[in-house]
């Protein structure tokens, strides 16, 4: 059975990127028993300046991308739609905030390390926590209650979040993706060569997966 190492390099501010990740699930599952697969998740910010207690999702937007909010608010329409068709809930209002994300990238360091399933669960919850509970992903109790609902130890997460750990590893990593060229997410890299980017179908993971399967 061929190897395939996916490296998931994203946000969990990123709407898209639950989108993609939805499709990617999907895809692994129509391809589990062709492919040895080893999927690692990497941290990337969109808003690495967001300050405390973040900001309003749509003003944001709109001075982002200087749309208006009729734009900004169909937008959202269809990334809403897309991940509610691979099993990712959203709730995109008129009051929703944007975020700092830096400790759930360190979160998610740690849960890496306990194994795929961890950090894959973590990594869905998290998503879920900021685009459906629209709940604070810099504060360390949302983000300890998150590991818990994921099945991680919450002990040990806060321990985790108060200790600063797996900064200085998350910032090399960051570092590393956009010395390879990465500058916007999902970016999905396969066997460290394929590149698959934005929220695809699970059908184009699928082909992307079993046509490095198969040169593997």
């Amino acid at each position: 059975m061929s190897k395939v190492t996916i490296d998931f390099v994203s946000d969990v501010a990123c709407p898209w990127c639950a989108v993609g990740l939805g499709g990617l699930l999907t895809a692994l599952e129509r391809v589990k028993g062709e492919a040895d697969v080893e999927l690692h998740f990497r941290p990337f910010e969109l808003n690495p300046d967001m300050p405390k207690g973040g900001q309003n999702t749509i003003e944001r937007l709109m001075a982002k991308y200087g749309y208006d909010r009729e734009q900004v608010q169909a937008n959202r329409k269809v990334i809403s739609e897309r991940a509610a068709a691979v099993g990712m809930r959203m709730r995109m209002g008129e009051d929703n905030r944007s975020f700092n994300t830096f400790d759930a990238h360190r979160l998610l360091h740690w849960a890496g390390l306990q194994g795929q399933a961890s950090q894959t669960a973590l990594k869905k919850r998290l998503l879920e926590t900021y685009h459906y509970d629209n709940q604070d992903t810099a504060d360390a109790d949302v983000l300890a209650r998150a590991a818990a609902d994921a099945g991680l130890d919450e002990a040990e997460a806060r321990e985790v979040l108060a200790s600063g750990r797996y900064t200085d590893e998350v910032r090399a990593e960051e570092a590393e993706w956009r010395d390879r060229g990465i500058t916007s997410v999902p970016s999905v890299i396969l066997n460290g060569k394929y590149l698959v980017s934005g929220g695809q179908p699970a059908d184009v993971f699928e082909q992307a997966l079993r046509q490095v399967a198969q040169e593997g």
